[in-house]
């Protein structure tokens, strides 16, 4: 999503009369006591431009507060240095909270001891270095009891995708962020880390309290996290680092939300709402995790925790309505690898599970990711006073390897689990209301001390971030805006140039000449006023070229290629062939394309490099007539476990004549750290596909390294072989109720997995 504007925040900024408690959630002194800027201090400076600020830092004494003037910053690197105490801190404040904007490349550093940062807002731009916040001036400086409050970073990602970035860093020890919002990191890097790779920053005692961690969208590639704290290097080393009062919304990076990889952190009382992946305890010992509450809503992909390593604790946590599989499932215990490197798995041992609440949760994984390097069962380990509901009567306990390393006792189940843990149930049917903290309860089961406490409360959103910056809202959806009418192709051409996200240009019968490229730039849709009474000619050999924030559907709409010029490789839809920031989606609705035969390899939708669609639909569509492919997903050939689309649904349509592929879909290499790409097909007909003989696949669909793949009610007609590969991640493919005439049943091979398919084939005809 890009950048909320500038006179939006603006608008919606209101002044306090107040600073926020500076003594944390504890009520406690010490750390969280370093004083906000707005209180008493020795000495304001007020500095209204760069080399003010240069100067003034140079003789800041404890108890200086240092203002940046109101306005815009532009590639502005702020240094920010000294040495405040513990009773007189140096501050560095926005003259008004969320009134100073850093812009451009921009970035803030701070080293020396007992400094405060409050009240800024980086947007629209991005940091030079590696880090737009960081503890520390370079490798010998860093900072000690810091603090940065009340700063926004929104957007602020290096154009460059897979130039990888973090937002927030820490270094030195006992350096607390708290009440800031962070929201819309778009390219590769984790949000926030913590570094422990030198001395001076381990057993560190940070504090990360009271953020909004806003959505973040789907990445396509390992290094999507939200929170990394410690690395796989250092991950035998202790952090001491406390995670709590912090909401992650929508947070769907990639398959872990929060990577620990180190020792004695604590997570607790955080809130997962509709993000997708886990709180990963990726590398470290003894680490606790209580109090967390995580809802999914039923939104796919959603997780809750994931447990490796030894003398674990996770109890009182509450989780609802996930639907996360394997290692991004609800609630998952893995196997590890005896003997392992560091940066692998080490066994699960003397962990403690612990009165968790677990309701209509999909997956509860028990030695999860078994195989022959996985094979260090868990062991010395208790799942104890936990209350496991699934409301539609499913059990959701998956169990891959031997558990009799974990004792199962005292919990309540409303559905039996397999016969190695049944005796550790109760079977009852549970009555559950929800409180007035908004979760679902059983006062019978808490009365047994079963389950998460009743007095367990949620941190809420609106205590998170600041309240002068708009927390995210829902994604403009198509259709959503306004609609503007157009009868000419100069018209068509006009209304595409003003539409804003959401906006619809609906077209009058007739026939469109599209003899120029059309840039879509925002989320628009092309509609027919009457469906299928409008036909497009192109006229370019691009028509539509989806750049970056842009997004498509066509809907009700012809679209023969029959002007098209004579040349090799037409194509009527696809990304710029520049590296794009943002997700986009491409939606083909009651649909018709036809006759794109003029030359050869003429291609209905073409991906950029380094471009993610999270949605491609087709639906109630027909394609006839045409010498390339349909989809053409197949662009990250490196093998990085990058790859263009994240969904691909084709529903009750038709593909008859097409010489390529219906699709090409590549997802290369070998990380686990992904959710996609997932492609869907019902209902359809695919009828003398796939010969060509450009078609290097020779193959009607080709799929390789997709996770979930469902062929269902479909038709294959005189056309190439389906070809899906199966890679990493425990794929799943179904391939239900489809019939085959005068084609072979597809071909489904296991890269890297020894034995049989795990393709399920069912109720197939062949004929």
């Amino acid at each position: 999503m890009p950048t909320k504007s500038f006179s939006l925040l603006l608008t919606l900024f209101l002044l306090h009369a107040c600073s926020i408690s500076t003594t944390g959630s504890t009520g406690k002194p010490g750390q969280d006591g370093l004083q906000l800027s707005n209180s008493v201090s020795d000495t304001e400076i007020l500095v209204k431009n760069q080399n003010e600020f240069n100067e003034a830092v140079k003789s800041l004494k404890p108890g200086d507060t240092l203002v940046l003037a109101n306005g815009e910053w532009q590639d502005f690197e702020i240094l920010f240095k000294g040495q405040g105490n513990a009773k007189s801190p140096i501050t560095l404040k926005a003259e008004t909270k969320g009134k100073v904007i850093l812009t451009g490349r921009s970035n803030l550093r701070l080293s020396g001891e007992y400094l405060v940062i409050e009240g800024l807002v980086f947007t629209n731009g991005y940091s030079p270095t590696g880090e737009v916040i960081a503890f520390r001036e370079n490798t010998k400086k860093l900072a000690n009891n810091s603090r940065v409050t009340q700063v926004v970073i929104d957007g602020f990602s290096n154009p460059d995708k897979f130039d990888s970035d973090k937002w927030v860093v820490f270094y030195g020890k006992r350096n607390r962020f708290d009440h800031s919002h962070l929201e819309g990191k778009n390219n590769n890097g984790v949000t926030m880390a913590v570094r422990l790779n030198t001395e001076s920053s381990q057993e560190n005692h940070h504090r990360i309290d009271h953020n909004y961690f806003g959505p973040r969208p789907i990445l396509g590639s390992n290094g999507g996290e939200t929170l990394r704290i410690g690395t796989s290097k250092y991950s035998l080393t202790n952090s001491f680092t406390v995670v709590e009062n912090n909401y992650f919304e929508r947070c769907n990076g990639e398959v872990e939300i929060i990577s620990n990889k180190s020792g004695q952190n604590k997570f607790l009382n955080n809130v997962f709402f509709e993000s997708r992946g886990t709180l990963t305890l990726r590398h470290g010992n003894g680490n606790l995790v209580e109090g967390n509450v995580f809802f999914g809503n039923g939104k796919e992909h959603t997780g809750g925790i994931r447990v490796i390593n030894a003398d674990q604790t996770i109890r009182n946590n509450y989780m609802e309505g996930l639907t996360g599989i394997r290692f991004g499932g609800g609630f998952t215990v893995l196997n590890g690898v005896y003997n392992s490197p560091i940066n692998r798995y080490h066994q699960v041992k003397n962990t403690k599970i612990e009165n968790n609440t677990i309701i209509n949760v999909d997956n509860i994984n028990l030695a999860g990711g078994s195989d022959e390097e996985r094979q260090a069962v868990p062991i010395d380990s208790s799942f104890s006073n936990n209350l496991v509901l699934n409301e539609n009567g499913n059990n959701p306990f998956k169990i891959f390897d031997d558990v009799s390393g974990i004792t199962f006792a005292n919990n309540i189940a409303g559905q039996s689990p397999q016969a190695e843990i049944a005796n550790g149930f109760s079977i009852e049917q549970i009555s559950v209301k929800r409180g007035a903290n908004g979760l679902l309860q059983s006062a019978a089961a808490q009365a047994n001390n079963v389950g998460a406490s009743a007095s367990l409360s949620p941190t809420k959103r609106d205590e998170t971030g600041v309240d002068w910056y708009p927390k995210a809202e829902l994604e403009i959806e198509f259709d959503s805006g306004e609609v503007f009418a157009v009868a000419t192709s100069a018209e068509l051409l006009e209304s595409l140039s003003k539409a804003q996200a959401g906006d619809v240009i609906e077209l009058a019968a007739g026939d469109y000449d599209i003899n120029r490229l059309i840039p879509i730039e925002n989320k628009v849709t092309l509609r027919a006023k009457t469906p299928r009474t409008v036909t497009l000619y192109p006229m370019r050999s691009l028509t539509f070229e989806i750049r970056d924030g842009g997004s498509l559907k066509l809907d009700g709409i012809n679209i023969s290629g029959k002007k098209s010029p004579d040349s090799a490789g037409n194509v009527l839809i696809r990304n710029t062939k520049l590296p794009t920031l943002f997700n986009y989606k491409l939606v083909i609705n009651n649909t018709h394309v036809s006759d794109l035969n003029v030359n050869h390899s003429a291609h209905v939708f073409d991906a950029g490099y380094r471009s993610l669609a999270d949605e491609i639909s087709i639906i109630d569509s027909s394609f006839t007539n045409i010498t390339g492919d349909i989809l053409r997903l197949n662009k990250e050939q490196d093998d990085l476990g990058i790859y263009n689309a994240e969904y691909v649904t084709v529903k009750n349509s038709t593909f008859v004549n097409i010489e390529g592929a219906v699709a090409k879909i590549y997802r290369g290499g070998t990380d686990e750290s992904t959710f996609g790409p997932h492609f869907y097909m019902t209902d359809s007909i695919v009828e003398n596909v796939g010969s060509g003989k450009r078609n290097k696949t020779k193959s009607s669909i080709f799929l390789l390294g997709v996770q979930q793949t469902m062929l269902d009610g479909n038709t294959f007609k005189d056309s190439k072989v389906i070809t899906i590969d199966h890679t990493v991640g425990e794929p799943i493919t179904k391939i239900f109720n489809n019939t085959f005439d005068s084609v072979p049943l597809p071909v489904v091979t296991e890269t890297f997995a020894k034995g049989p398919s795990t393709a399920i084939m069912e109720g197939n005809n062949i004929l």
